[in-house]
């Protein structure tokens, strides 16, 4: 769980790590990512500026659906495991991946990750980034925020995961990201059902 000065946790279902990777990984792991076919996040006929790959399964927002990508590649693995022992999550239980690059100007509106997924481990490479939380009490937000150091990681569940929106502002330099999510029981669900 992530705290505050006070040691007072900053969010229930909210844990971080500094220093997850390495410089060395952090550096293999940016080329990596700018050498997958990146194309434009896609939301209902909308490109974004960010640029992503999917990698064990997609999710479409211009459909509502899920359904296959190509298998997580090789030099995700052994990030994928670190991911799953820091959230303690059995091996094999991260079955998505998805790769990010934000280019200047590119960022993330607010949003909860959809519920075919239930755990979110992500890792931040580059430059620093705010990480945004908000959720609404009545007719206003209670919001808090938590750095994103470069080489940190961070583990969304609970309430963070669920009751939590979360969004990152526009960048002012180039930053990747790689975010590993569990199925949830709906999204097992669905996919059992060839419902996707």
């Amino acid at each position: 769980m992530t705290l505050d000065l006070f040691d007072t946790p900053i969010l229930p279902g909210l844990h971080a790590v500094e220093d997850f990777v390495s410089e060395t990984e952090a550096a293999a792991l940016i080329e990596a990512i700018d050498a997958t076919e990146l194309e434009p996040f896609r939301f209902q006929g909308w490109l974004g500026k960010r640029l992503t790959h999917s990698f064990g399964w997609h999710y479409d927002f211009d459909t509502g659906g899920m359904g296959e990508a190509e298998p997580i590649p090789e030099w995700l693995d052994p990030l994928r495991c670190r991911a799953e022992a820091m959230a303690g999550l059995a091996e094999g239980s991260l079955v998505q991946a998805l790769v990010i690059r934000y280019d200047i100007g590119a960022g993330i509106g607010w949003h909860r990750d959809r519920p075919h997924f239930e755990h979110v481990v992500g890792v931040s490479l580059g430059a620093p980034a705010t990480l945004r939380f908000r959720r609404r009490i009545g007719d206003r937000f209670e919001r808090a925020t938590v750095p994103l150091t470069p080489r940190a990681a961070y583990h969304l569940s609970g309430a963070a995961r669920h009751d939590w929106e979360h969004s990152i502002t526009e960048m002012d330099a180039p930053r990747w990201s790689i975010t590993f999510r569990s199925l949830s029981d709906k999204g097992r669900a669905l996919i059992a059902a060839g419902n996707r």
